[in-house]
């Protein structure tokens, strides 16, 4: 105890001489080892480490998406509406005068496939004159006219968009629809005709078919057989691309288109193509050809021609693939021969066209 209070007093003796004298007591060290392991002075003081200073998060501003224009989900773009397509027969109990009061073309290949059934047109009513009807502006490439060669299809390949020089949307063909029109029925054979293809429904094979025999009365039309083009037998014909009867790959077919009246030199009966009682076929034929040659199961440029001749075989066009695209006329008649004669004749050679896509 003396001890102890001897000690005392030494120790209260240091720290009075320290406070007069102005020095600093300097006591032994310590450390300690905060969180996270970080050592930090504390002058023999255990103190409690400093908290990390708080950050508040930052608060993005919300930004509402930007709806993105809608689009009618046809494949054009120039189509604004899609009718709707028929689940069942709308036609049943109609009757043909009650159709065609107010009558309008089919609006979707169901509606045209449901048409048929029963006799009635898809397309335009308008029987079209001899000659073709030519757009003002047709495409070159050079000297030569534009084939469109873009096939656009939609509804599984059973409806075929045609569009104008533009590229524009101007009507739609349907697969198994009727169609009287030079315009509708070359577009259907260039989209859906060939060796194994299909024609419109109001065409048969049978030429007797009368029609009042048929559900299709005035609307029927005859003829859809093989054309060999034998320029050796008719040569006041022109030789066609690649045709068979020539020494070609391609086999061509024909078909009635019936007009309003023929007026080529012959012996024609001048009168409408088809009056509900008797079929005058006139000298208006559409010739194709549309044949898979090398069956990759694709149809090339090479492989689909169609032809418009309005003079019975003398002259043609070329159905470019567009409304009113009507390729260079060569033939015959054109190059100055008599109509039709076997020993006077002088056919020009059919006019390449150049290929590209419209859209």
């Amino acid at each position: 105890m003396k001890k102890l209070l001897i000690a005392l007093l030494i120790l209260a003796t240091l720290l009075c001489g320290c406070v007069q004298s102005g020095q600093e007591l300097t006591l032994p060290s310590t450390e300690w080892t905060g969180i996270g392991g970080t050592s930090e002075p504390t002058n023999g003081l255990i103190t409690e480490p400093s908290p990390e200073p708080t950050v508040e998060p930052t608060i993005e501003p919300t930004v509402e998406p930007t709806a993105e224009p809608t689009q009618d989900p046809t494949e054009d773009s120039t189509t604004t509406t899609t009718p709707p397509i028929p689940e069942t027969d709308p036609y049943v109990g109609m009757t043909k005068a009650e159709f065609y009061t107010d009558y309008t073309p089919a609006t979707s290949y169901m509606d045209a496939y449901y048409r048929s059934q029963h006799g009635f047109l898809s397309g335009s009513l308008e029987v079209p004159e001899q000659d073709a009807t030519v757009s003002d502006y047709q495409p070159m490439e050079g000297n030569r006219y534009i084939r469109n060669t873009e096939a656009k299809y939609l509804d599984n390949g059973n409806t075929y968009v045609v569009v104008d020089a533009n590229g524009k949307e101007v009507m739609r063909i349907y697969k198994a629809g009727g169609y009287i029109t030079l315009e509708e029925v070359a577009a259907y054979m260039y989209a859906f005709g060939g060796k194994d293809g299909s024609i419109p429904a109001n065409y048969t094979t049978k030429k007797s078919t009368k029609p009042q025999n048929s559900i299709w009365g005035e609307y029927l039309r005859l003829n859809h057989t093989y054309f060999s083009g034998d320029t050796s037998k008719y040569p006041y014909e022109p030789v066609l691309p690649n045709i068979s009867g020539c020494g070609g790959s391609l086999q061509y077919y024909e078909m009635d288109i019936g007009t309003t009246g023929t007026v080529t030199p012959g012996n024609y009966e001048v009168a409408p193509y088809n009056n509900g009682s008797k079929i005058v076929r006139g000298a208006a034929r559409l010739v194709y050809a549309r044949q898979d040659l090398n069956h990759n199961g694709l149809y090339e440029e090479n492989e689909i021609f169609v032809f418009y001749t309005h003079n019975h075989y003398n002259d043609f066009r070329e159905y470019l693939n567009y409304y009113g695209g009507w390729g260079e006329i060569f033939g015959n008649v054109t190059g100055g021969g008599e109509y039709s004669s076997k020993y006077n004749c002088n056919p020009t050679p059919y006019v390449p066209t150049a290929y590209r896509d419209f859209f």
